[in-house]
């Protein structure tokens, strides 16, 4: 299939699936005038890329898992000894989430305690500024 058919299957743009290729994460033959064509498991793995991105994971993370992004992604990853390396960058995105939301809720107290109106529970924060 060309480019246009996979973005539209995947629900996704041409611009990405460019983008995928130029980052090793989708690889694509060539038509002899030199059009994108891609194997019809190629939207499994675009749709794969795209959750595991919308998870928090990275570029370069999802790279660590080129080998689970041809088949169906379970809901939920149980833990095998023999993944272990690919864990791995879970561990360490969780980690720095965490480390995002710890900085982000100081800067929310610190702002908060400057205009405590910010915080009214009954959403009245706009009329008490005012």
């Amino acid at each position: 299939m060309l480019i246009g058919e996979l973005a539209a299957r995947a629900g996704t743009t041409t611009r990405a699936l460019r983008y995928y290729e130029e980052q090793d994460l989708l690889e694509s033959d060539r038509t002899t005038a030199g059009y994108r064509l891609y194997e019809p498991g190629a939207v499994r793995r675009v749709r794969n890329i795209r959750e595991l991105l919308s998870c928090g994971l990275t570029v370069e993370d999802v790279k660590s898992l080129l080998a689970y992004l041809d088949a169906d992604l379970p809901e939920v990853l149980s833990y095998s000894p023999l993944c272990a390396d690919g864990y791995g960058v879970g561990v360490q995105r969780v980690a720095q989430l965490e480390e995002r939301i710890a900085i982000l809720t100081e800067l929310r107290d610190s702002l908060v305690r400057r205009m405590p109106w910010l915080a009214a529970p009954d959403g009245t924060a706009d009329e008490q500024a005012a």
